[in-house]
């Protein structure tokens, strides 16, 4: 992949930073000056302060929390773009907000995901890169191009250079997560087992047994999103009540809200290992057992080659 000749602009919100510097490191491109700021009454105003007339413009922006703040800043720096007459521009978004509001769980709700979609769509962006979204099918949501990345790469790395493979069993925390793992499980000749769980209520849930043999084995947990890590903890006890001689987590997303970083740090996870596509909060870097990896390589290839007009899909062959 070729670096950057000049066309390619990098424009941060103030979402995830520090993600976006080690981006524009690796592209050896630094990010456009810009201002992203409040009013008094907290009204999001933007200024693009370098040239961006005919350039590539990736706006690199997580709508994580305060999810509604940095989604109005993506949509107004986008919007700001789009008057600047950028050529193109590109929302690169490592977690996607609404991504788990993607159908109607009862009557007479939304479907949050596509409404976002179109938002971002009506904004100005003419495609989207993004990692891991809750539901493959979200890609369908935006009428512009959508590139799903996936983080297996870099967890299948890390993964290879701390365990001895030939005793892992990589595990699915439901049903509905049980692609991911599988994908996962493939990459590294593992084992795959299951947990099954009824959730009674949102934001609980109650393991129900185990799908698969995990007695006498180390256990590597998969999923999108950890939120407020019930799920997470309560597969973690099934696993090891069933045999398992330890468990650790690879999750993409560390949304980890309320109490979750002091449930994870006080449950029998031997670690829980999450990427950068959210910010880790202090609590996160501080926690004993949760360990954050980069996907800043990624996201930059993807963008590299998105720039070149070459293959995304191939960094997953």
């Amino acid at each position: 992949m070729s670096h950057n000749n000049g066309s390619i602009k990098l424009v941060a919100g103030n979402a995830n930073r520090p993600l976006a510097e080690a981006i524009g490191a690796y592209l050896a491109t630094p990010l456009t000056r810009a201002v992203v700021r409040r009013f008094a009454d907290m009204e999001i105003f933007v200024e693009i302060q370098e040239n961006v007339r005919g350039t590539d413009v990736f706006v690199l922006q997580s709508t994580s929390f305060p999810t509604n703040d940095h989604l109005m800043e993506l949509l107004i720096i986008t919007d700001a773009l789009r008057r600047s007459s950028a050529r193109r521009i590109t929302a690169v978004i490592p977690y996607f907000g609404y991504a788990r509001q993607d159908r109607r769980s009862s009557g007479r709700t939304p479907i949050s995901a596509k409404l976002v979609a179109n938002l971002i769509t009506h904004a100005g962006a003419d495609r989207v890169l993004t990692v891991d979204l809750h539901a493959g099918q979200i890609q369908g949501f935006f009428d512009i191009p959508t590139d799903n990345l996936f983080s297996a790469p870099v967890m299948v790395q890390d993964v290879k250079a701390r365990f001895d493979l030939s005793n892992i069993t990589v595990v699915s925390p439901d049903v509905g997560g049980v692609v991911r793992a599988r994908a996962l499980a493939k990459r590294i000749d593992a084992q795959l087992a299951i947990v099954d769980k009824r959730r009674e209520r949102p934001g609980e849930s109650e393991v129900m047994n185990v799908i698969g043999d995990v007695e006498g084995r180390r256990c590597i947990l998969v999923d999108d999103i950890i939120d407020s890590g019930g799920t997470l903890v309560n597969a973690a006890d099934a696993l090891l009540a069933r045999g398992a001689t330890e468990v650790h987590a690879y999750i993409t997303h560390g949304v980890l809200s309320g109490g979750a970083v002091a449930r994870v740090t006080a449950s029998n996870l031997k670690e829980l290992v999450i990427t950068d596509s959210i910010q880790p909060t202090e609590a996160v870097r501080v926690a004993r057992n949760i360990r954050v990896i980069s996907i800043a390589s990624l996201l930059a290839e993807a963008i590299g080659r998105t720039a070149h007009e070459e293959s995304v899909s191939s960094l997953f062959d």
